[in-house]
């Protein structure tokens, strides 16, 4: 018999798409779930809200997207008002993690696998939420509470 962990869902969040991955019941690895494509705040907090009802979610993992300075842009400012206000909709905490270099990753990876152009698309961002989650699992793994790109 094993313990089941809480579970974390993982979000690389887009201006179209939102990647998706899970983790596992004992919390070791991240599983990619269906990409979700945006429509607008309001159906697609609504659209995550009942995936975390679904699978149990305890917390949402959201990729920081900083720049490689490890100073916040834009892009990071809108994206930490997304985490902040899915937080204050559904009532799951949010954590930020750092996301340099996993949608870079993701590319090479799909690049290699010899996936077309065109399925790339959509598959880069389920693949940035798996390896964005996987990265903070094994941070958990390897001694507690990781801090954010460690």
């Amino acid at each position: 018999m094993f313990e089941s962990k809480p579970r974390i869902l993982a979000l690389d969040v887009g201006k179209r798409r939102i990647g998706v991955a899970i983790s596992d019941e004992l919390g070791l690895t991240a599983q990619g779930l269906e990409t979700l494509e945006r429509t607008n705040n309001r159906e697609d907090y609504a659209a995550l809200a009942r995936l975390a009802a679904e699978r149990c979610v305890s917390m949402f993992l959201i990729g920081n997207p900083v720049n490689m300075s490890g100073r916040e842009g834009r892009q990071a400012e809108w994206v930490r008002q997304f985490a902040e206000a899915l937080s204050a909709r559904t009532g799951v905490p949010v954590k930020m993690w750092d996301e340099r270099l996993t949608t870079v990753e993701a590319g090479r990876v799909l690049r290699s696998s010899g996936i077309s152009i065109q399925k790339r698309a959509r598959a880069v961002d389920r693949l940035s939420a798996v390896l964005l989650l996987q990265n903070y699992l094994d941070a958990l793994e390897l001694g507690g509470e990781p801090e954010p790109g460690a």
